[in-house]
């Protein structure tokens, strides 16, 4: 199953094409499964679910059971179900968004607070060297449970975890093309409204109601 799962996300980390469809479909385990029951022909139907069949809800109510590595008012870490690497774990908001752009950026901005000491623990726990921060935000990108979640891989060296470490990369070139896009994602930052810089308030009484 693991196996599947590695084959899953390096399929986007490559870039070579789409992963085939029964590799998109629900896996067993706490970070393969959908949030809902519904089936796999979208993020639609996941998304609308909610909490109501998402299994990280169930995990941070206590419902359902998960290898708990920490804890505190706004996120958990645990160890992921079907690991692509010993120690591979899970750093999960309690405040249910079904994406990362839908969650709070204080929400965000706690759980990467995290990232140092958590990544340094489980590195020294697992005796590596390295690790990969990973999001897999959207279907197409992997995603396969729809409650915002940041993965911390562990790495040693020489382990060949991802086929596209061994590709070549070609360098990016000015062009219209480029300009273009580098343009419109300017002109979209800039229109930004400070409104989706939600208030720690706002997100603690989420938190609360959410429990």
């Amino acid at each position: 199953m693991a196996q599947r799962r590695l084959a899953v996300l390096s399929s986007h980390l490559t870039q070579t094409g789409p992963a085939p469809p029964s590799a998109l479909g629900p896996l067993p385990g706490v970070s393969t499964s959908r949030c809902s029951g519904g089936g796999g022909g979208g993020g639609g139907e996941t998304e609308r679910s909610g909490e109501k069949g998402c299994v990280f809800c169930r995990i941070i109510r206590g419902e359902s059971p998960a290898f708990k590595l920490y804890e505190d008012d706004v996120c958990i870490c645990i160890l992921d179900s079907s690991p692509l690497s010993l120690g591979h774990s899970l750093i999960i908001p309690k405040l249910h968004a079904p994406s990362l752009e839908s969650t709070p950026p204080p929400v965000v901005a706690a759980m990467c607070s995290k990232i140092p000491i958590l990544s340094s623990c489980i590195m020294k726990a697992t005796q590596s060297d390295s690790f990969n921060l990973l999001v897999n935000n959207g279907l197409a990108a992997g995603q396969v449970i729809f409650h915002t979640h940041l993965h911390i891989i562990p790495r040693k060296t020489g382990d060949k975890l991802w086929p596209s470490e061994s590709l070549r990369r070609q360098p990016i070139e000015a062009n219209p093309e480029i300009s273009h896009l580098v343009n419109s994602i300017q002109d979209l930052v800039s229109s930004l409204s400070n409104d989706s810089c939600l208030s720690d308030a706002w997100i603690a009484a989420k938190i609360r109601n959410h429990k």
